[in-house]
């Protein structure tokens, strides 16, 4: 490692450099065009590059993903299923409504509408927590979900309903569902999910919930904390509650925190950590990065307590996970595939997932911290 890039990690100078040359890199190597949670959540790198530099190759880029394979010009979404309810499918809608918010253009209202819709017939438990998915994941919400339909829920409502205490408290009972069952009230880590009918193989006889904490299930959740909880009218009583969930989490990811590596392990439930098997993991460690940067930023963290564990993780996640090619781009390694609670929920599933180059559903959130970093 150049000791030029591992000083960078400290200063602001480099988080900048390190946000606009994976925003190339990732131009160069090609991003798949297509409205999936993995491509949205990337998308949001080119905001905050954009963001940051005012240069409009990233808008150009980025606006030609969007109008060349997601919203039609007559504001209908490629592909769009309007019988299928898929958390993971909402989570574009931001990314939709991001473009809203620069050109004012209809049809990326009427895209996010269909969304927004979509969210209106989504099937939910008894308890009025969404389901993950129908037919597939009856009864059931994970940490993922969250993060795929709530940050939309709550900014569209920000945008065109924010006097709707309905919605309001709709979007905070999903929080509070997820707290409910899946928060370890020993380690303030929480587990992948719960299932409400207590039916799947995983599913705890008692609680429903699923055994295992997997990282990055656990980074979708703080992720989206950061970014709901700032959307909350400041009156409502969610936001205070979002909050509080935020900050213990972000007390108990400091606590996890493996203490050699500045990163975490896939998965994080006790014996795991270092177990044979098990790994740090790029993209939650991304994750958690970005949040603790942010809550630093919105004044939820203090800067004392959570800037140098944020900023080892930021240098840990340069020098484990970043790694420059020969013709100058850089890749992004240390990546799980997927995890899922279509399995049966054990530790020899979570760890026989490969690991992948280049998923953008790392280096989004590496994008993400890159910028936090910047505007600290």
């Amino acid at each position: 490692m150049k000791a030029s890039v591992i000083a960078f990690a400290t200063g602001a100078a480099a988080s900048t450099s390190y946000l606009t040359w994976m925003a190339d890199s990732f131009i160069q190597h090609g991003v798949n065009p297509t409205r999936n949670y993995d491509e949205a959540t990337i998308y949001e790198g080119y905001e905050a590059a954009y963001a940051l530099t005012k240069d409009d190759k990233y808008a150009q880029w980025y606006r030609s993903q969007i109008d060349d394979w997601v919203v039609l010009e007559n504001g209908t979404i490629r592909g769009w299923r309007y019988d299928y309810y898929s958390l993971d499918d909402y989570r574009i809608g931001n990314n939709i409504l991001w473009w809203y918010e620069h050109t004012g253009e209809a049809k990326y209202r009427t895209a996010a509408d269909v969304i927004r819709a979509q969210l209106d017939r989504h099937p939910r438990t008894a308890t009025g927590g969404f389901w993950h998915r129908q037919p597939a994941y009856p009864h059931q919400m994970w940490l993922d979900g969250i993060f795929m339909a709530d940050s939309f829920y709550a900014k569209w409502t920000r945008l065109f309903d924010a006097a709707n205490e309905t919605a309001w408290d709709d979007i905070a009972r999903q929080f509070d569902n997820i707290e409910a069952h899946t928060r370890n009230r020993t380690t303030g880590l929480l587990v992948h999910g719960y299932d409400e009918s207590k039916a799947a193989v995983w599913a705890d006889p008692v609680t429903g919930a699923a055994p295992l904490v997997w990282s990055r299930a656990v980074g979708w959740y703080f992720m989206s904390l950061a970014e709901v909880v700032p959307l909350f009218p400041r009156a409502h009583p969610g936001r205070a509650r979002l909050a509080a969930y935020f900050v213990t989490l972000a007390d108990a990811l400091r606590r996890a925190q493996d203490p050699a590596s500045a990163a975490w392990w896939l998965v994080m439930s006790d014996p795991y950590p270092g177990a044979p098997g098990n790994y740090i993991e790029s993209s939650a460690s991304a994750m958690f990065a970005f949040g603790w940067l942010k809550g630093v930023r919105l004044g939820l963290l203090p800067a004392s307590e959570y800037l140098p564990p944020a900023r080892r993780a930021f240098r840990s996640l340069i020098e484990r996970f970043v790694k420059e090619n020969e013709d100058g781009t850089l890749n992004w390694e240390g990546t799980v595939r997927v995890g899922s609670l279509g399995s049966n929920g054990t530790y020899e599933y979570y760890i026989s997932i490969p690991i992948v180059s280049n998923d953008p559903r790392g280096a989004g959130p590496f994008m993400l911290a890159a910028y936090e970093l910047e505007k600290l």
